[in-house]
């Protein structure tokens, strides 16, 4: 059975405590770099991969492009620096996608 890795893309405050959750990290500043990152990760087997809102803000036609495939889920959380809530109208359809179940 093949299982989906799951990975997160922030800063490095907002995301580093992920890791011990078992959550691929991976640390971004800028929009530049957060495109490769997650570009290069959705081709890896990640099944969800969480961005946050700080980052998804400059990044809008990725997130666009990757809420139209069915894997990875993007779903975006708020950084260290608090919720900007752009990403919660869509975190139910993201996780039903991901999983194929409305668990929240």
């Amino acid at each position: 059975k093949f299982m989906y890795k799951i990975a997160i893309v922030g800063d490095k405050d907002s995301v580093l405590a992920f890791k011990i959750l078992g959550v691929d990290v991976y640390i971004s500043l800028d929009a530049q770099e957060a495109r490769k990152i997650i570009d290069r990760i959705s081709k890896e087997g990640y099944g969800i991969i969480f961005v946050t809102e700080q980052l998804a803000k400059d990044i809008p036609e990725i997130i666009k492009r990757y809420n139209s495939e069915l894997i990875p889920a993007i779903i975006l959380i708020p950084s260290n620096k608090g919720s900007l809530n752009i990403g919660l109208a869509n975190i139910d359809k993201n996780v039903e996608k991901a999983i194929g179940s409305n668990i929240l």
